[in-house]
Formats: structure tokens, C-alpha cells, sequence
């Protein structure tokens, strides 16, 4: 995070300033990944007043930096009229998309927009590879082309690789692929459960063995996403009272339904915004105070954890994964696969059980390992 957005997100976190928002305009989608969480039914998305009421209430409680996407966005008739209105409203805006159905003229309309920078979903530098991960033939392709005419536009464009089991070898040629259109590249290890709780996509995800190589490369690692990183602590303050996470605090997200959320990975909801204002659920909903209410002392297990200080752990992981105030499993592997030391969250679980009863998806912990007091070589820092 750079130095303003820092100053910027602890500014936001003082005033209670929803600095950024994560807007999902449809779950509906022309793809269908082995890995997306969501259910792709249309169950009554917000029509576009409802969304521009949305988003003018956004402006009035000071948003600047808005992300449309779904879903895939674009399946919206009224996509580029909700763009149109966000930019008039003053917003940053940055749309995630597979690119499928972006040609020449989408692209042209996105730089004439000003859209700040458009991410776009690539699994891997080979055709065969891609469209088994999107199950749609010719996926690659059209996205391919889609990101090109894009680049030749003018536009900003972002690469993001969902790293997994199946694209693991491709991830050095995604990044080629990325160089070659014009485009920045991220490299992202999460596998996220379902959105109804199924924890079986888990599976898909790399194991320690496997992310501790890519954590051996800075250069193929990036930094969080800023809109997903805390205020940072000032040196001489206790990291106690850190907050663990910006989710509720500087940044939140909305549903194709109006349901707010701390987090598109935090589905603790807090309101509905066609039953009250975006302000007054911003404001006043139990669940936003509940979030705020937590601070890094609060976390009975990460708290005595040394790698607290540099964990990305995410509360909203960690609150599917049974609480918001304990451990992410997928976290501490990550953690673990960085430095080669377990953290306090699999030491307290290697305590209570053992391998095989490691749920369905995390089975690549190596609880035993831990327990054995036997550790890989740690992984360069990153």
C-alpha cells in the first residue's frame, strides 16, 4: 500500500469512512469456474435506480474508490450507464471481469470512461488449461482478445491468476502472457469456500509444499490488494490495538441483492439497502459495531501468534471458518509455507486432533510435521 492510500485508509478508519466499496452487480456469469464460490442464479438484483441510489448514498458518506464487478458485470445491460453514472459521481472505479464480451468498442468505452484499471481473471498461458478451469471452450481466446483491444485502447489492465492445483506449472507464463499485452499481472494462492459454507473447493488449493516454492520468489508473490489491508500501526503504538483488518471499518461491500457486508469474503451481513439507507446501515448495524468492536488483542489465538505482525490473515476466512476472532486455517498455511514455522493456529489445532480428522480442503497442514517439531527449510521473506 503506498503511503497516501495508507495515510488515506487510517484518515478513513478514524472518521468511520467508507473510503472503499466492492459493488457486485450481478452473480450471474458467462463462465463457469471450478473455483467461484457464488450461486449464479439471478434471485432479483437491485435494478439500476436501486443501484443508483446505492451509489450516490456511497458518495455521501465519502467513497472514493468503488469496485464494480460479479459475477461477470458485463452481462448487465445497464453496465456501461451504471459506470457512467459512478465516474459522474466521482468515483475511482476499477470493474473485474472476465473480458469475454469486451471488443474494441467496450474497450474504447472504458478509456473514454476513465476508468481507472480493469482486472481480469487468466488461469493460465494455455488455452487448454484456461477453458478447463472456466469450463467454456474458447474462454482463453475471447478473454485473450478482449484484454488486447483493452491494452490498445489505453485502458489500465490487471492480470489476476487464481493460483490452484490444476494451473500450478502456469503461472511464470501468465505472467509472460501478461507482459506481452501490456498488462500488470497478480498472483493470488486463495481458494475461498462456497458462499453457503461448502468448504469442498478448498481442494482445489495449492498445498504448503507447492505455495512455499512461489513464497521462495518475491517476484512472483504481490502485495494485498490496499482496499483488503488495515490502517498501518505507527511504530510506537502496541500492535494490541491494531484493528486486524479494514473490512468494516474503511471498506465494505454490496450484494446484486443490497445486502452489506464488512467484506466480499466477510458474509456477516449488516443490512439491506432496500430496506434502509446505505448511512444508516454504515452507521448503526449491530454487526458493523461488533467488527469495529475487535482489535488484534482481542484474537485469543493470533494474538500469541509470532507471526501476528505479518499474517495476511482475514477475519472474514476466519468467521466461515467458525469465528471472526480465531485463526484461518488457509492463513496460517500461508504462513507456514512463507517461513517454515507453525503458526499458533496449527499448534492449537495439533493439539486437539489429528491428521485424518483435518476437515475436507485443509488436509494440506502438515499437522503431523507440526507435531513432530520437523519443519521445511523457511522460505526466503517477502
Amino acid at each position: 500500500m503506498s503511503e497516501m492510500m495508507a495515510g488515506l485508509a487510517a484518515r478513513a478508519a478514524a472518521l468511520g469512512v467508507p473510503l472503499t466499496a466492492h459493488v457486485d452487480l450481478t452473480y450471474r456469469c458467462n463462465e463457469r469456474c471450478e473455483h467461484c464460490y457464488l450461486d449464479h442464479e439471478d434471485h432479483g438484483e437491485l435494478t439500476f435506480a436501486e443501484v443508483s441510489a446505492l451509489l450516490t448514498q456511497l458518495a455521501e458518506a465519502g467513497t472514493l474508490f468503488l469496485t464494480l464487478s460479479g459475477g461477470e458485470a458485463t452481462l448487465r445491460r445497464d453496465f456501461f450507464d451504471i459506470v457512467a453514472l459512478a465516474r459522474s459521481l466521482g468515483f475511482s472505479v476499477r470493474v473485474k471481469t472476465n473480458a469475454v464480451l469486451i471488443r474494441q468498442a467496450e474497450a474504447e468505452r472504458l478509456r473514454s470512461l476513465g476508468v481507472h484499471e480493469v482486472q481480469v481473471s487468466v488461469y493460465s498461458h494455455q488455452a487448454d488449461v484456461h477453458d478447463a478451469v472456466t469450463k467454456v471452450p474458447g474462454s482463453f481466446r475471447r478473454t485473450v482478445n478482449g484484454i488486447a483491444m483493452m491494452t490498445a485502447a489505453g485502458v489500465k489492465v490487471v492480470v489476476a491468476n487464481v493460483l490452484m492445483r490444476r494451473n500450478l506449472d502456469d503461472y511464470r507464463g501468465v505472467r509472460a502472457l501478461a507482459a506481452r499485452l501490456g498488462a500488470a499481472c497478480t498472483l493470488d494462492p486463495t481458494v475461498t469456500p462456497h458462499m453457503d459454507g461448502d468448504r469442498s473447493l478448498l481442494q482445489l488449493g495449492v498445498s504448503t509444499e507447492a505455495l512455499r516454492d512461489v513464497f521462495h520468489d518475491p517476484d512472483l508473490m504481490d502485495p494485498v490488494d490496499s482496499s483488503c489491508l488495515a490502517p498501518p500501526v505507527d511504530g510506537d503504538e502496541d500492535l494490541g490495538n491494531a484493528l486486524p483488518c479494514s473490512a468494516g471499518h474503511s471498506s465494505c461491500y454490496v450484494s446484486p441483492y443490497g445486502e452489506v457486508f464488512p467484506c466480499v469474503q466477510f458474509p456477516l451481513a449488516a443490512g439491506n439497502v432496500r430496506t434502509q439507507s446505505f448511512g444508516a446501515i454504515w452507521r448503526d448495524s449491530p454487526a458493523f459495531h461488533e467488527v469495529r468492536s475487535v482489535r488484534v488483542r482481542d484474537l485469543p489465538t493470533c494474538s500469541t501468534c509470532a507471526h501476528m505482525g505479518s499474517c495476511s490473515r482475514c477475519p472474514g476466512l476466519a468467521y466461515m471458518e467458525g469465528s471472526m476472532r480465531g485463526p484461518s486455517e488457509l492463513d496460517c498455511a500461508k504462513s507456514f509455507a512463507r517461513t517454515g514455522i507453525p503458526s499458533a493456529g496449527m499448534l492449537e489445532r495439533a493439539g486437539r486432533e489429528t491428521a485424518r480428522d483435518v476437515p475436507a480442503g485443509v488436509a494440506f497442514i502438515p499437522i503431523a510435521q507440526v507435531k513432530s517439531g520437523r519443519r521445511p527449510a523457511p522460505a526466503a521473506a517477502v
